[in-house]
Order: structure tokens, then sequence, then C-alpha cells
């Protein structure tokens, strides 16, 4: 299975992704007058990434493009969010629309309106004078319970903004064609030795900001938060709200101080030429990481601003650092390093500032005001050298809508989206790929194992926990129907490899999927790889063991049933070719969303809906799996083509034993013996029973007969090695 999944992959990777950018098809979605107000018609989308003038009548209003096209849009969901965003000449955001996300708290849980409306804070905004580093990014409100996906969202724009004004593609109204270079500032290795934590704070080499919880409060109250101000952290004002310390560690010297000469070289091995990485530490009530990173993998509390751009970092940019290495430095609670990923340009002798967003319940537990803090930082001058220039960079401003596609590129030489996530994700690659050779060995050694039933429950037990927690929790690699009809619905439309791709390991399972097809059916996944029905399965063992008990579904109300889940992929089936936002609100049908992706943090009806199938699950095993589930009947249609017969049966199974068709844990068994590959999900427990000699009547029968032939076979049993009889006389003794 893994060999073929790794060469699906393989050769999906060589096919060619967008050539030109998706702006031409999200664009028919899009009325003119949504992003420029009077704007009747687009002009002939141009360049690449391409853009599209924008008119009303004959004057040229500004232009279009897409977010994603310029730069990175992934959101909570992994997968690109689509913003078509309008801008005139000189660099000012007119209006914006969202196109198409698969961000699941915005699918059903939070209002689509109040997500697009955070970001309107942008609109007017002057995103020149941010490319030219005179302003920096606009903020974004806050929507709580979506946080990482609006931060991501104004990311984006702002970013994709300010790399199209860069590429001087909007005409000579742009920013200044001609840019002068007049120093260069080159960081001085051989500065390396390592000095203290006082030393380091009194030259500047470590910015700080300190507030109390009374100044925090106070800041909420004078930005009209009145209800937040009414809830300080702490019952004290002058109790100490954070005090938050910030230095770049790949600076040699600095980096030698803070973290010790051992923990800076293996640092310094990790990086590339010219990456950086930022020691954030703090100390108090208030914690600059939060949790949003747990959940999502984003840092949402804090960004790092340089030139008008800006990044949250992720959780794979992340190390924990239990203490600072100077005897003099403080005990912080939170210490964190952060690399700067090579894709977000920085330069870390130029001037850059660390925001950190101070988030407060106000009216409700998810409601939430938002107010941000900043520590300017500038590398003291001792660090590095300066040269003097003394010619200019002539940057060619190219006429609007006839740059070069070579020349317009905001990052030449920058990979793709989908290899920068793939490189992103290297760890986790390996972690699923090691887990689909585990399970392809289990698989081929079947037979070894199930005759071992212990081990064999063990060994099942301990992968069922492994891809709830870590593939389903962690990973958050939950497959869902709408995969299925994405891909389908792109089949017919528009269909590009990139998307699929820009979610590594969803695209991994979904190829291991489509290689078990082939060997075992829909088995594999939802018998071994489902998060939910993972969860599904440990719940029910539980309640075995605490002897709850379990309800038997007559079987021809089961035959029943099981077709529920067809009928309900089949509507959705359909109504995707109708309206795919449509079919996306209706499988909600799947609990995943709820139970695995938002770890029931969601609202109550999703909630008790999630609850009640578990519930189910308890008294019924697999309840969900059995009879509902769109995604196992999606799976079970092309399984039918699986070319190999792995389960193994006797000629007496249905006829007369009924041990396996009463034990199978999902009733996929015919009671008069065949297995419904459509329903079995591969847990192999007719495959214990068939090579056990204690419970399997065929087995039973070979034991006694091999027992008999074996007793008849002992030297006793034929009467050698016995000794000669003796012949007595009348009184009892020996005849000689």
């Amino acid at each position: 299975m893994l060999v073929l999944a790794v060469a699906f992959v393989g050769l999906s990777s060589t096919t060619p992704a967008f050539a030109a950018g998706q702006l031409p098809t999200f664009l028919e979605r899009v009325q003119p007058s949504e992003l420029f107000e009077g704007a009747d018609r687009f002009g002939d989308t141009v360049g690449d990434p391409p853009i599209a003038p924008v008119y009303r009548g004959d004057v040229l209003l500004g232009y279009v493009y897409l977010n994603s096209d310029f730069t990175s849009s992934v959101g909570y969901s992994g997968k690109p969010i689509h913003i078509a965003v309008g801008i005139d000449p000189s660099g000012i955001i007119r209006g914006f629309k969202l196109i198409e996300h698969h961000e699941p708290i915005v699918l059903v849980g939070i209002p689509q309106a109040k997500v697009v409306a955070a970001l309107n804070s942008i609109i007017g905004k002057d995103l020149g004078r941010v490319a030219s580093g005179a302003e920096r990014p606009p903020e974004v409100d806050i929507v709580s319970g979506a946080t990482v996906t609006v931060l991501v969202m104004g990311d984006s724009v702002v970013r994709s903004a300010v790399n199209l004004i860069r590429s001087k593609r909007l005409g000579a109204s742009g920013p200044a064609g001609v840019r002068p270079v007049s120093v260069v500032k080159t960081l001085d290795l051989s500065r390396d030795q390592a000095s203290d934590w006082q030393t380091l704070l009194g030259d500047g080499s470590v910015r700080s900001l300190r507030l109390t919880v009374g100044e925090v409060s106070k800041a909420f109250e004078e930005a009209s938060h009145p209800e937040a101000a009414s809830h300080p952290e702490t019952a004290n004002p002058e109790d100490r709200f954070i005090d938050l310390y910030i230095a770049p560690v790949s600076v040699p010297a600095i980096g030698k101080t803070l973290l010790g000469d051992v923990a800076y070289q293996r640092l310094a091995t990790q990086l590339k030429p010219g990456q950086s990485a930022i020691l954030v530490a703090g100390d108090g009530a208030y914690s600059f990481k939060g949790s949003a990173y747990v959940r999502g993998g984003i840092f949402d509390r804090v960004e790092l601003l340089q030139s008008g751009q800006g990044l949250r970092f992720r959780d794979r940019d992340h190390t924990r650092i239990a203490a600072l290495a100077p005897s003099d430095a403080p005990r912080l609670r939170e210490i964190a390093l952060f690399v700067v990923p090579p894709e977000f340009s920085f330069e870390v002798t130029e001037p850059w500032e660390l925001e950190m967003l101070v988030q407060r319940s106000s009216t409700g537990a998810r409601d939430k005001s938002v107010i941000p803090y900043t520590i300017p930082y500038a590398l003291p001058s001792t660090y590095y050298t300066v040269t003097q220039t003394s010619s200019q960079e002539q940057v060619p401003v190219a006429a609007a809508g006839k740059s070069d596609p070579a020349e317009a590129k905001p990052e030449p030489g920058e990979p793709p989206l989908w290899k920068r996530m793939w490189g992103m994700n290297r760890a986790s690659i390996a972690i699923i790929v090691a887990a689909l050779l585990v399970l392809t060995a289990i698989f081929f050694f079947q037979d070894w194992l199930v005759k071992r039933p212990k081990l064999f429950g063990w060994i099942r037990t301990g992968y069922l926990v492994f891809t709830l927690v870590w593939l389903g929790w962690y990973a958050n690699a939950q497959l869902s129907v709408v995969n299925v009809l994405t891909f389908t619905n792109a089949l017919v439309t528009n269909f590009s490899w990139e998307f699929f791709l820009a979610a590594p390991l969803i695209f991994i399972l979904w190829a291991a999927v489509a290689a078990g097809l082939l060997f075992w059916g829909r088995g594999p996944y939802c018998g071994w790889l489902c998060p939910f029905g993972a969860l599904q399965e440990l719940l029910s063992q539980a309640a075995k063991r605490l002897r709850i008990p379990q309800v038997k579904v007559p079987w021809g109300l089961h035959e029943r049933l099981w077709p529920i889940k067809y009928m309900t992929f089949l509507g959705l089936f359909g109504m995707s070719f109708y309206s795919m936002a449509y079919a996306e609100m209706l499988s909600e049908i799947e609990p995943f969303k709820t139970a695995i992706i938002l770890k029931f943090i969601r609202d109550w009806p999703f909630v008790v809906f999630a609850l009640l199938l578990l519930v189910a699950s308890l008294f019924i095993e697999r309840f969900y799996c059995r009879y509902l589930c769109p995604l196992g009947a999606a799976l079970a249609i092309p399984g039918r083509i699986r070319t190999f017969e792995w389960l193994k049966r006797w000629p007496e199974c249905g006829t007369p034993c009924q041990r396996c068709a009463k034990e199978c844990p999902v009733q996929a068994i015919h009671p008069e013996g065949p297995i419904n590959v459509n329903e079995c999900i591969y847990c192999m427990h007719c495959q214990e029973l068939y090579h056990d000699d204690q419970r399997c009547p065929h087995m039973i029968q070979v034991r006694l007969k091999r027992e008999k032939f074996m007793a008849l076979s002992t030297p006793e049993s034929r009467g050698e090695n016995k000794p000669p009889k003796t012949l007595v006389t009348h009184n009892g003794e020996p005849v000689k």
C-alpha cells in the first residue's frame, strides 16, 4: 500500500501547477462594483501573477488581483483562503471579496459576514506607504473564535498588496521607480564574545516591554472597551501583567550569551545562510504564546513586523527554552525561540518590531477585546559593518498591465506554495509515512499477528490511540466527504494538483487510501486511519470493560439501515454539482469538524450532535460508521475493484457455524457466511477466530484430530516399551 502511495504522490507532484495564477477562474464570481464603487467592467488579465484592470466606462479605477497568487494564504484548515482585492494605482485598497475558503470555523460555526467585516479596517489604507516602510501594516479587528483565520486573511491581503506594489506593476503613480541605495549593512560575524544579561539589556541588544495589570486596564478603558477593563487578570492593579523581552539570537554574541555556547552552535547549524532566529521571553499574568498554536499551529498573539510585512510564527518555527544561560538573567515563565522561515524576507540589521496582541474577555466567554502593544528593535551598530555605495539601483517602472511575467513575480525563484508546505511539514510527513509503513506491515503479516490475539489487541489499540491523538487531534488529518466532493468538482471545472498538494498530510492519506482500495477496500482507512472511527471504537472498548450492555441490531433491520449512508453520499454528491457551498454545509452530518478538528470547541448544537453519536457508539459499536457516514459510502463504492482476497474463510462458515457473524463488531458478515467488504472495517477479529482452535468449530475439530493422532502415535498407545507379562501361580508366586 505504501509503495503505491509514494508512487502516486511522486507522479502527482510532477504534474504542472497553475501556469498563470488562479485569478481568471475566480474572477467569474466577482462583480466590478464589489471592489470599486461605480465600476462596471473588468479588462483582460495580464502578467504573471495575473492582475486585471477595473474600469468605469473608459476610466481606469484600479486593478483586481487574487491574494493567493501573490503570497501564502493558508489558514487554519491548511488550505488557501482566496480573496479578490481591488487596489488603485496609488496603492490604496478600495475593496475586497472573500471568494473561497475551507476554514471549518467560518463554514458553519461563525457567520462569514462577521469574519469579512473584521477586514474592513484595511479598506482605504495606503499600502504604498507600508511598502516603502513609512507606515506599519494596518490592524484587522479580531473575531473571537476565529482569531487565526482573521489574522491570516488580513496578513495575506496586506502582504500580497505590498508584493504587487513593489513589483512596479501599478504604474508611475505608485512608489518611485528609482531606489537610491546609500548604505549596505553586513552582520559582523567576528564579534562573537559572550557577555551577560545586564550588558545586553543596557546596550539595547535585548529590548523589553513591562506592563502592570492596571496599565493594561487603563489602555482598554481608553480604547472604549470598558467591559474588558473591568475583567483584569488579577485583583491588584499593581501586579505584573507581563515583562516581555526580545532579542535576535542568530547574532553570534547575543545568541551565545542568552543560549549558551552549545545551544547556540546547535542553532547555527540548523539555520540557513542569512536566516535569523528571534528569542521572545516573558513572565507575568499574561502569556504571549496563548493556546491557539496548540489547536491551529499559529501563534496568534505575537507578530514580527519589518518593512510593511508581517509574520506570525507557526508551531514548526518554535522551540521551547527552559531557562536563559546567563547567571544574572531573571527566571522567566515562558521562553520561546522562533526561527524566521526562509520564505519571509527578514534582515536582522534593519529595524523591526514585535507586536503583541493583548486579549481580554468582555461580555461573554467567547467575546474578547484586543489591543496591540509594540516593541521596536534596532540592532546596535556594534554588531554590523556599514559599506557606503555611490551607485543607485535602477528599478524600471513597467506600464500597467504590460509587465514582464518574470519581473512581475513578487519573489523570483521562490518555490510554489505546495512545495513550501511540504518543506515546512517534513517531520509530520515522516511520521505519517512511518505510520503507513507500520500499517502495511500489519496487513502483510496479519496471519502471524492474529495467531497471537493478545499481542494483536495491544497493537490495534495502540494504533487507534495514535490515529485519534496524533493524526486527528494534533495533525488535523481527518479526511472528509468534502474532500471527495471538492476533488470531483475540480475534475469537471479547472483541475490542478497544486490545490490538493497544499495540504501534505491529507494528500498522502488520500494517496494511501487510493492504493489501499486496490488491496483491501475501504477497511484500512475506516478501520485504522479514521480518527473519529478510532474514537468510537476506543469508547466502545471502554464501555465493554465497564459492562455497559451492548445492543445487537437484528440482521433484517441492520441490512435496511446501512444503505442510509449511501443515500446520504449520493445526495451530497448531487448537491455539489448544483452548489458546492450548500454541499459543504450539508456535509455537517459528519461530526469530524466538531469532534476532531475543533475538539468540541463549537456552538452547542454541533457539540450535542457529535456527543449523541458517541453515546450511541457506547451501545452499538461504530454506530455512525455503520449507518450514517457518507465518506465510508464514498470509499465503499470504488472499494469493490479490489483485486485480492485477504480474509480467509472455512467451508463451514455460515453453514452451520455462525460464530464470526455473531462476533463481528460491525455486523459485516452475512449469516450465510460471506463477508460484505463494503461494510468491513478490517479489524481482523474474524481472522483471530479463523486461527483459534479453542473457539472456531473447524479449528476445534482440527485440534481434536491432531491430539488424537498424537495420542495414538505415542509408544504407550502402541504397546511398545512395556515390561513382559509375568505368569504367577494360584498363590501368587511367579512361575519359574
